[in-house]
C-alpha cells in the first residue's frame, strides 16, 4: 500500500494528555517515544547538565513506555548562574532560547512564592542540575519534531501534601500553583494522593502549549508516545503524546458555551451586560428574545468563552441579572482565523482619512476576509456626511486592492 502523503494544507499537531500529571523527565521521555532522536536529546542533556542520562524502555501497568533518568550531583544553583550555564552552552540557538524562557517562568513563580528578587533567587524546590537536564531535554526534543501546534488536555494534579525543603505544602506545590495561575492550562485534582504535576512540568507545558483543550481535537492520528514517571500507582503513571495531522490551516480553539434564561431583566441591563462580559474576556455574547412558561417574554443569554474564564463570567452573569444558574456546555471547538488590524487611506472630497480594517488570514497568511472597523467607519461617515455603507465598502475595497496587488 502506498504511503499517504499529507496535503499541503495539513497542520502537524502534538497533543499532550497529562492524566497522570507531568514532569520534566516525563515530557522528555514521551517526546522521545513519539519520535524525537534519542541520541541528540541525550547528548544535549549530558553536555549542559554534567549528568549521566539513561533512556530506558519500561512498562507501567502493562503499557510500554520510555523512561528518562538523570544521574547527577544535587545542588541548588542561583538563578543567574543557571542561566549562564544555558547561555554559554553549545546548544542550538532555538534550544537555548526556549530553555531560557522556561527557566524564566520557573524563576518568576519561585520568586513570587518566596518573596525574593530574581537576582537573589536560588531554586530551592528543584535539584537544579536535574532541572537543567529535563528542560534542555524537552526543548531539544520539541525542536527535533515537525510540529505546528501543541495542545494540552486538562492536567491531573494529584492531591494531599508534598514534601518541600520548608516542610509539607499542599498539592499542587506553591511554585506549580503560581505557574498555573499565569497560564491558560486547565487543571483538576486527583486521581491519587501525591504530587503528579511538578513545577518543571508545569513550566514546560505552560511555555509549549498553544491551546488547552478538554478533549483531543479532531485529527488524523500518526504516532503515539508514552513517557513514564518514576513512581508506580494503581493506574499507568505515564504522559501520553499524540502526533497527528489536521487538514486545515485554520486555528482550532477550545471554547465553552454559557447559557441562561431570564424573564425579568430590562434592555438597559442586558445591554450593559454585553459590554461587561466582552470587557472581561468573553469571545462573543448574544441576547436572544424568547417566550417562556406562562407566555412570559424573556431572553436567552448566550456567551462563548475560553474554558479558563467560564466560572468568572458565569458569576458575573448571575450578579448582573439575578439568574439562579448558568448552563455550561464544554468541549465545543471553534475553528478560527488569525486576525490583525491594518490601516488604509480613503480620499473623500479631496481630503485623506486613515481608517482601520480587520484582516483575517489562515496560518500561511492567505487573506480570507477583510472588514472595516465599525466604530471608526461610523465616526468618519458622520464627519464627512457620507452614508456609513459607502465608507465600509470603500475601506474594504481599498484593503482588498492592496492585498491583491502583493500576491
Amino acid at each position: 500500500m502506498a504511503r499517504r502523503v499529507p496535503s499541503a494544507d495539513a497542520v502537524t499537531m502534538l497533543a499532550f494528555e497529562p492524566f497522570s500529571g507531568a514532569s520534566g523527565d516525563m515530557l522528555t521521555a514521551c517526546l522521545i517515544d513519539v519520535g524525537a532522536e534519542k541520541r541528540v536529546v541525550k547528548e544535549n542533556m549530558e553536555a549542559v547538565a554534567d549528568a549521566e542520562v539513561q533512556i530506558l524502555p519500561v512498562k507501567k501497568v502493562g503499557i510500554r513506555a520510555t523512561q528518562v533518568r538523570v544521574v547527577t550531583r544535587e545542588e541548588h544553583l542561583p538563578y543567574a548562574e543557571l542561566i549562564d550555564i544555558v547561555r554559554s552552552s553549545g546548544l542550538p540557538s532555538i534550544v537555548r532560547t526556549h530553555a531560557h524562557a522556561v527557566f524564566e517562568i520557573l524563576a518568576h513563580a519561585e520568586a513570587a512564592v518566596h518573596g525574593v528578587p530574581l537576582e537573589e533567587l536560588v531554586f530551592h524546590e528543584l535539584g537544579a542540575r536535574d532541572a537543567i537536564a529535563d528542560v534542555v531535554g524537552a526543548c531539544t526534543a520539541i525542536s527535533l519534531l515537525p510540529i505546528d501546534r501543541i495542545f494540552t488536555a486538562p492536567i491531573c494534579l494529584g492531591g494531599g501534601y508534598v514534601e518541600t525543603q520548608h516542610g509539607q505544602s499542599p498539592v499542587p506545590a506553591p511554585a506549580t500553583a503560581a505557574i498555573l495561575s499565569h497560564s491558560d492550562l486547565i487543571a483538576r485534582g486527583g486521581p491519587v494522593e501525591g504530587e503528579l504535576l511538578t513545577p518543571t512540568g508545569a513550566a514546560l507545558l505552560s511555555f509549549l502549549t498553544n491551546t488547552s483543550c478538554t478533549f483531543l481535537p479532531s485529527l488524523k492520528v500518526g504516532r503515539i508516545g508514552y513517557g513514564a514517571g518514576s513512581r508506580d500507582y494503581s493506574h499507568a503513571n505515564v504522559l501520553r503524546a499524540t502526533l497527528g495531522q489536521l487538514n486545515d490551516r485554520l486555528l482550532l480553539e477550545d471554547v465553552e458555551v454559557l447559557e441562561t434564561n431570564v424573564d425579568d431583566v430590562t434592555g438597559e441591563v442586558l445591554g450593559n451586560l454585553i459590554d461587561e462580559l466582552l470587557e472581561r474576556g468573553a469571545l462573543d455574547v448574544l441576547i436572544i428574545p424568547t417566550t417562556g412558561k406562562k407566555n412570559r417574554a424573556g431572553h436567552i443569554i448566550h456567551v462563548i468563552t475560553r474554558p479558563s474564564e467560564s466560572q468568572r463570567l458565569a458569576r458575573r452573569i448571575i450578579e448582573e441579572t439575578g439568574s439562579l444558574g448558568v448552563r455550561v456546555m464544554p468541549a465545543h471547538h471553534r475553528i478560527t482565523t488569525l486576525r490583525r488590524l491594518e490601516h488604509v487611506t480613503l480620499h473623500i472630497r479631496g481630503e485623506a482619512y486613515v481608517i482601520s480594517v480587520k484582516v483575517a488570514t489562515d496560518r500561511d497568511g492567505h487573506v480570507l476576509n477583510i472588514s472595516a472597523e465599525f466604530d471608526e467607519a461610523r465616526e468618519l461617515a458622520k464627519r464627512c456626511n457620507v452614508p456609513l455603507k459607502h465608507i465600509i465598502r470603500m475601506a474594504e475595497q481599498e484593503a482588498w486592492d492592496v492585498h491583491d496587488a502583493t500576491r
